[in-house]
């Protein structure tokens, strides 16, 4: 049995979280298509709730809950991005939430967690997280799976819905993937408006368990060394590896370095600051442009926000970025 979900699950998503969370802006950028030498729309996750795209599958998930499930609170596992915003809407909606992370996630996202309120457990990886969270679901919190539910994919596909209504002349979408819940949503949402779009997932070496999953046909658990940690699920599943298969033209993995270039070409270029889990779009970009026709219109989800200015001066030394970014005109 399928266990994609269907456009009419988005919609459905669409009209529960409308007023929860923001619209998001679709952008252009001159001087980033003059690099990619091609139209493009950016779409601004980046100034959603919480800096993320994620309150969208969250508020969708809780609302369906009774009202037994939220008393007894929520739990969830996170790298940084998916705890950051269940902190910050179980506060707004006035429910206790535990995020369970590794210790390696960022500290800016662990400050933000526990000024929210939330109870953070941090564990040595994020393997032990998961079963940390299960622990805590068998004692009696309420589980809130990051990206392997049905109701969390249809509230991201609204990413999807948005971006082709304000771009309809989208020809290829550049989506990043973490457990792959936003690719599986955006590309069903696109898909069905318009089917002869194409669809290109994006990992970083290190934080690249669909294309792992891709080359063994089933999903696979994986040691996560990127620095991209809000791409750092240990595995995706069976739901969001079917949406892949079965919509998404091909899944492109990226180092590091590039990824933190992309971002910086991002705020040089577009004067949009981005984490490295968007900003890893800009060098699959440019390879995608290579194998489309000239007429194509590229559009790219910018998925986050959530970095600190230390952390990107930090990579951008490690990696030696920057100025190998700046391209001559």
């Amino acid at each position: 049995m399928s266990s994609r979900i269907a456009i009419e699950d988005i919609r459905r998503a669409e009209q529960a979280i409308a007023g929860r969370v923001v619209r998001t802006p679709c952008v252009t950028s001159a001087g980033l298509a003059a690099q990619l030498g091609r139209p493009l729309a950016l779409k601004l996750e980046t100034l959603q709730l919480a800096g993320c795209f994620k309150p969208r599958g969250i508020v969708n998930k809780v609302l369906s809950l009774s009202a037994a499930e939220r008393n007894r609170g929520l739990v969830t596992v996170s790298g940084g991005n998916h705890g950051i915003a269940m902190a910050m809407m179980a506060r707004t909606m006035g429910l206790a939430a535990t995020i369970v992370m590794p210790q390696a996630a960022p500290e800016r996202s662990k400050a933000r967690i526990r000024a929210d309120g939330a109870n953070l457990i941090l564990t040595p990886d994020v393997a032990a997280a998961f079963d940390v969270a299960e622990t805590e679901r068998v004692k009696g919190l309420t589980y809130v799976h990051s990206y392997d539910d049905p109701l969390i994919v249809a509230g991201h596909g609204t990413v999807g819905l948005e971006f082709i209504a304000d771009a309809p002349g989208l020809t290829d979408v550049v989506v990043s993937i973490g457990g792959g819940a936003l690719i599986s949503g955006v590309a069903t949402a696109i898909k069905a408006v318009k089917p002869a779009v194409r669809v290109w997932g994006v990992e970083t070496e290190g934080a690249d368990a669909m294309a792992q999953a891709l080359a063994a046909q089933r999903p696979v658990q994986i040691k996560v060394t990127s620095i991209s940690s809000t791409l750092g699920a240990p595995y995706v599943t069976e739901r969001t590896l079917e949406h892949v298969k079965a919509l998404v033209e091909e899944v492109i993995v990226v180092p590091d370095a590039e990824a933190v270039a992309g971002a910086v070409t991002l705020a040089e270029e577009a004067r949009l600051w981005v984490e490295p889990a968007a900003g890893c779009l800009i060098p699959a970009a440019r390879q995608i442009v290579n194998r489309v026709g000239t007429d194509a219109m590229i559009g790219l989800v910018l998925c986050g926000g959530n970095t600190t200015m230390a952390d990107m001066m930090r990579w951008v030394d490690r990696f030696g970025v920057g100025k190998a970014e700046a391209t001559p005109r």
